[in-house]
């Protein structure tokens, strides 16, 4: 093979599926007790599944149950968010952490069925919930690829070196599923500036 400028170019071997995985996006957002996985615990997932024109093709959403003194050990910050949000009320109802685990992973059964895809995330800062996948949903975790794809890199760049940013229509609500669907407003609002 050859690039554009007549150069040798090698061909690069299928990864085991992961191009067909990216057939798909799986966007998915967390809401926490705190920011650190060694203490704080997760209390809300959103998953929105898209394609690459990020249009939406299925949606999971779940509050997850925490014992009351995980509530009560909140920092203030979290307790008055999630306090005015409704999370905190919607708590001791949410599902068990490892029924919502079985939930996701069924979830990713779904879409994507060959036991080779590696799912790569994608999402705000997304980053900072595969570490609380990793600690608190391990089967799931082995489901997921290293790579991510972080709308906040965007944001970044785009501002730096473009002055253009994004304003979220709902910013401080700071639920699951209010995030998730920001998240993929506003990579759509990136892209918008790319040309084909």
């Amino acid at each position: 093979m050859t690039n554009q400028n007549g150069e040798k170019k090698t061909a690069l071997p299928e990864s085991n599926g992961d191009s067909q995985a990216m057939k798909k996006l799986f966007w998915i957002d967390l809401e926490m007790t705190g920011l650190d996985e060694k203490v704080d615990q997760i209390l809300e997932v959103a998953v929105l599944i898209t394609d690459l024109d990020l249009k939406t093709l299925d949606s999971y959403h779940r509050v997850v149950f925490q014992a009351p003194e995980v509530l009560e050990n909140m920092n203030d910050w979290c307790k008055k968010t999630h306090g005015k949000s409704g999370l905190s009320a919607d708590v001791p109802g949410g599902m068990p952490l490892k029924k919502v685990e079985q939930e996701l992973i069924e979830l990713a059964n779904k879409h994507y069925p060959n036991p080779k895809d590696r799912i790569v995330l994608c999402g705000n800062s997304v980053g900072n919930d595969k570490r609380f996948i990793d600690a608190y949903w391990p089967d799931f975790a082995k489901k997921l690829h290293y790579r991510l794809v972080d709308v906040s890199s965007f944001k970044e760049i785009f501002k730096a070196r473009y002055n253009i940013q994004y304003k979220k229509s709902d910013e401080g609500r700071h639920r699951a599923e209010d995030d998730i669907v920001q998240s993929v407003k506003e990579l759509a609002h990136y892209l918008s500036f790319v040309k084909p």
